[in-house]
């Protein structure tokens, strides 16, 4: 790739140059491109040719490649991954129950998670701090006391479907509000770790700090968009629907769930765990997914 100039872009992060003088960047990179998918513009710059790289490695260097490749290996082959394509409703549907997607999403969590493993556990949600200079993430924590109630009800058969229902907005907006605090730098875990990295400075033991930090999230999660771009409707074209891709468990004895929310009608899910493991099996946690986004329907049309 060269350096072009011309309508669209010039280099990389500086402003358009098209016709109209626009500012409106994703325009401009959108038809930006020849039918054959080049760039518009006129190649300034060639690039250096690639050069191949000669490496002196020492055998203590080799030993330290093998063991690391041979620890590598053993990670890989214990993942356990399983895709759930979950096309019996979508965001369509939970929009009409007044409710955040994202928030319904995270109680059929809990309910599958409680329903495998018998008990609530700390549960992880990533959330973005992009109102921040250098913003990353913040910690969402969908295992409340409001999400634990929910889920109790469910299991509960002398529970009416009101109050489940009611149980869940209840739910769905102590979620809602959660998200958006910690989006606004009013979350709990990044203050946390804060005060442990000022602790670890002025060697100051903390034994609140030590146990809560130490807590394992065996049920690690987190929502990833279907495009950043705005440049796919997988509503005029569902082809370009894609499941995305998943991360590993965090804790040795629990799961990692990603989910993207494709169209209003399709989510996808990328279930994982430890085939070492003895307490997950993620076939199963997919299919009790799968149960308890139609047992919470059924709520509403019962």
């Amino acid at each position: 790739m060269g350096h072009h100039r011309g309508f669209g872009i010039h280099g990389v992060g500086v402003k358009c140059r098209c016709a109209t003088g626009c500012t409106n960047y994703s325009r401009c990179l959108v038809f930006s491109y020849e039918a054959d998918g080049h760039t518009k513009g006129v190649v300034e710059l060639s690039p250096t040719p690639p050069q191949r790289l000669s490496w002196e490695i020492s055998e203590e260097c080799m030993r330290a490649i093998d063991t690391s490749y041979t620890l590598a290996k053993s990670l890989c082959e214990d993942v356990d991954l399983r895709v759930l394509m979950f096309k019996d409703y979508g965001k369509g549907f939970m929009k009409t129950c007044k409710v955040s997607p994202d928030a319904y999403i995270q109680l059929a969590l809990q309910l599958a998670y409680r329903r495998d493993a018998g008990k609530f556990n700390l549960t992880y949600e990533a959330s973005m701090t992009r109102l921040f200079r250098e913003g990353r993430t913040e910690t969402v924590r969908p295992c409340t006391v409001e999400s634990c109630a929910f889920v109790t009800a469910m299991l509960d058969e002398s529970v009416t479907n009101l109050e489940r229902q009611r149980l869940l907005r209840v739910s769905c907006d102590v979620h809602q509000t959660a998200y958006l605090d910690c989006m606004s730098g009013k979350g709990i875990d990044r203050h946390l770790f804060c005060l442990y990295v000022v602790s670890r400075y002025l060697e100051i033991e903390s034994p609140f700090l030590k146990e809560v930090l130490s807590e394992p999230w065996r049920l690690s999660t987190s929502q990833t968009p279907q495009t950043q771009t705005g440049r796919t409707d997988v509503s005029k074209h569902p082809e370009q629907i894609s499941p995305g891709g998943g991360f590993g468990p965090v804790a040795d004895d629990g799961y990692g769930v990603s989910y993207i929310i494709s169209g209003e009608d399709i989510i996808f899910f990328h279930i994982s765990s430890k085939l070492s493991s003895p307490e997950t099996d993620s076939n199963r946690f997919r299919d009790r997914i799968h149960q308890a986004l139609l047992d919470i329907k059924a709520i509403f049309s019962a």
